[in-house]
């Protein structure tokens, strides 16, 4: 969690790309974050949004960013997601967006996360312990974002739309200006909304690595 304490030229830009080739302005030194700016298909968020919770494909795993959609499809065969275009599309995607993010980051190894969401995690705005994040929120309320350089809660809110992947920068980025952008996860938590999130990380070397190779 970021400590309470004033960050002096922090980063605090927040890129909006057009394209995944224009993802690379969380490149900039001030930039803190970049959000692809995209809208899903409409019979795609049809098909996930109708989805029973249970049949959302979710697990946690450490993969070569190549692995990525074969790895996805097998979470979805775990969770019996339904064989169809759809479930086709969404893996398609999620191997996109690993492809456009290792190549960013130059990572050989990615943590893939698929998360179903149904409480307050994560509801305290932080800066992740990571180089860098991408998080795209394909069911649900999309990440909350805002600006904060005194440690507290940012002042405005913001919340990236649903199906539009945000880059966001972490503790671990090697620069000298720290990030100021703080996020959470929306608190959603009694409302009855289920949330599908795609989480990946870059992972240097996977021995060194906590995390079980395995869905979950």
């Amino acid at each position: 969690m970021m400590q309470r304490q004033v960050l002096r030229d922090a980063a605090v830009g927040v890129a909006v790309a057009e394209t995944p080739h224009d993802l690379q302005a969380i490149l900039q030194p001030a930039c803190a974050a970049a959000i692809w700016r995209r809208s899903p298909e409409k019979s795609f968020q049809s098909w996930v949004d109708g989805l029973p919770a249970d049949r959302l494909p979710h697990g946690r795993v450490i993969v070569r960013p190549e692995m990525v959609r074969t790895t996805l499809l097998t979470m979805c065969d775990a969770a019996q997601t339904p064989v169809c275009a759809q479930r086709d599309r969404l893996a398609d995607d999620v191997a996109a967006l690993a492809t456009v993010f290792s190549d960013l980051m130059r990572a050989k190894w990615l943590r893939l996360r698929m998360d179903v969401v149904t409480t307050n995690a994560c509801r305290r705005f932080h800066v992740d312990a990571v180089t860098a994040r991408l998080v795209c929120t394909y069911r649900g309320t999309g990440t909350q974002y805002g600006i904060s350089t005194d440690g507290q809660e940012p002042r405005r809110v913001f919340t990236t739309p649903t199906g539009a992947p945000i880059l966001l920068r972490g503790t671990l980025w090697p620069a000298d200006m720290a990030s100021g952008l703080l996020h959470r996860s929306p608190p959603i938590e009694g409302t009855g909304e289920v949330r599908l999130l795609l989480v990946l990380d870059p992972v240097a070397d996977p021995e060194s690595e906590c995390d079980p190779v395995q869905m979950h």
